[in-house]
C-alpha cells in the first residue's frame, strides 16, 4: 500500500489550480476545477484545494466542505480523490485521518466519489479502507465514454451505427451548427431547451437558471466551455453546453425542441462539438450520464431515453464506483445518517429553493 501525506495547497498552487488537477493520475476531472470551486462557493459550500502526495506522484483535489451545529463539518470531494488505482484508496484514508485528526479541522465524514471504474476488487479496495457505500450523487457515475484518438473519418466508423447513420444523413442535409456567445438570450434559450428535455424525458428535476448562468459563465470565461445550437425557424432547436478540460471533453448540458424537421440534428451537434475539442487535444469525450450497465434496456429509468442518444455513439457504459462515506466520528456519522442529513437537506431547500449537493 502507498502511503500519502495530506495538506491543503499553497496560495502559489491555488493560483494555479487548474494546470495542478489537469496533471493528476487520471487527467482530472471539470468538477475539480477552479471554474466549479467559484461556482459552489456560491451555493453554500466553502472549497478547500486538498493535495496528497506520496513517492511516485501528487494529486490535487477540490473539497467542498459544509458545517453543521452539533456535528461539525463535511467534506465532499467531488469527483476525487484523484488517484492512479483502487489500491491506493486504503492510503489516501489514512491520509485523511491523520489530517482530519492532526490539524483538528473537526470533519466527521469524508464524501468520495472518485472515478474508478467498477469492480469487485475495487470495491474490496474501499472495504478495506474502512469505506461506506452510500447513494450515488452524480449523473455521470455511469456513462457512456468514446476514445476520439482516432482521425475523423476513422472516428465516425467507430460510432454504433445509428449515430453513424444519423450523422451522415444531417450533413448530407445541410443541417448547420453554430458557435454562439454566451450572452443572456442564449443562456435563456439553452436553459429552456434543457428544461424542456430533461423534465419531460428524464422526469428530474432542473437547477434553477442562475445556476447554469454562473456556472457556464465561469467555464466560458477561462476558455474552458462552448454553446452551440442548431436553429428551426429562426429559433434554437438543439442546444449543447460543451467543456474541455485538460485531455477530457464533456458534454455537460443538452436540451432540443420535442418537435423538429431536422433529422439528426441533435446527433450532428454532437459530432461537431467532439472534433473541435479534438482541435484543443483533448482524447475522451464524456457523454456525462446514462443508466448504469445492467439498466440500459430498462425503460422504467429516468434516464432511459438519454441513454439511448449517448449510446449511439460510444456502444458501451462505464460504471464508476460511486459515492463512498469515510467516516471519522461513527457517533456523529450515525446521527448524520439517521436524522441529520435528512434534515439539513429539508431546510436548505425550504430556505433556498435549492439543491443541498
Amino acid at each position: 500500500m502507498r502511503e500519502f501525506t495530506a495538506r491543503f495547497a499553497s496560495a502559489e498552487e491555488i493560483a494555479d489550480w487548474d494546470r495542478h488537477v489537469t496533471a493528476n493520475p487520471n487527467g482530472g476531472n471539470l468538477l475539480q476545477s477552479e471554474a466549479f470551486a467559484q461556482v459552489k462557493g456560491q451555493y453554500g459550500w466553502k472549497p478547500l484545494h486538498l493535495v496528497y502526495e506520496t513517492a511516485d506522484y501528487s494529486s490535487y483535489n477540490l473539497v467542498l466542505e459544509k458545517s453543521f451545529p452539533l456535528l461539525g463539518k463535511l467534506w465532499y470531494m467531488i469527483k476525487g480523490p484523484d488517484v492512479a488505482g483502487a489500491e491506493d484508496i486504503p492510503g489516501i484514508a489514512a491520509a485523511n485521518r491523520e489530517f482530519v485528526s492532526r490539524a483538528k479541522l473537526g470533519v466527521f465524514a469524508v464524501k468520495v466519489e472518485p472515478d474508478i471504474v467498477d469492480s469487485p476488487e475495487a470495491r474490496a479496495e474501499f472495504g478495506r479502507a474502512g469505506l461506506v457505500k452510500t447513494f450515488n450523487l452524480q449523473p455521470n457515475d455511469s456513462t457512456a465514454l468514446l476514445d476520439v484518438t482516432p482521425d475523423e473519418k476513422q472516428l465516425l466508423r467507430t460510432l454504433h451505427s445509428r449515430g453513424r447513420n444519423a450523422v451522415r444523413r444531417a450533413l448530407r442535409e445541410g443541417v448547420e451548427v453554430r458557435n454562439v456567445e454566451g450572452t443572456e438570450e442564449n443562456f435563456r434559450a439553452m436553459y429552456a431547451l434543457m428544461t424542456n428535455t430533461v423534465e419531460a424525458k428524464a422526469n428530474v428535476q432542473v437547477r434553477e437558471y442562475d445556476y447554469y448562468r454562473q456556472f457556464w459563465t465561469a467555464f466560458i470565461s477561462r476558455g474552458q466551455g462552448r454553446l452551440l445550437f442548431v436553429y428551426e425557424d429562426g429559433v434554437p432547436s438543439v442546444g449543447a453546453f460543451v467543456i474541455n478540460y485538460g485531455r477530457k471533453g464533456t458534454y455537460k448540458d443538452g436540451g432540443s425542441l420535442q418537435r423538429r424537421n431536422q433529422y439528426g440534428d441533435s446527433h450532428l451537434v454532437q459530432w461537431t462539438a467532439i472534433n473541435q475539442l479534438k482541435e484543443l487535444g483533448i482524447t475522451e469525450y464524456d457523454f456525462c450520464g446514462t443508466p448504469p450497465s445492467d439498466r440500459l434496456k430498462d425503460t422504467s429509468h429516468p434516464h432511459h431515453g438519454l441513454g439511448l442518444f449517448k449510446t449511439s455513439f460510444s456502444k458501451t457504459v462505464t460504471d464508476f464506483v460511486g459515492c463512498y462515506d469515510q467516516v471519522l466520528s461513527p457517533v456523529r456519522y450515525k446521527a448524520w445518517t439517521l436524522a441529520g442529513e435528512k434534515v439539513f437537506r429539508q431546510l436548505y431547500w425550504r430556505r433556498h429553493r435549492q439543491q443541498f449537493y
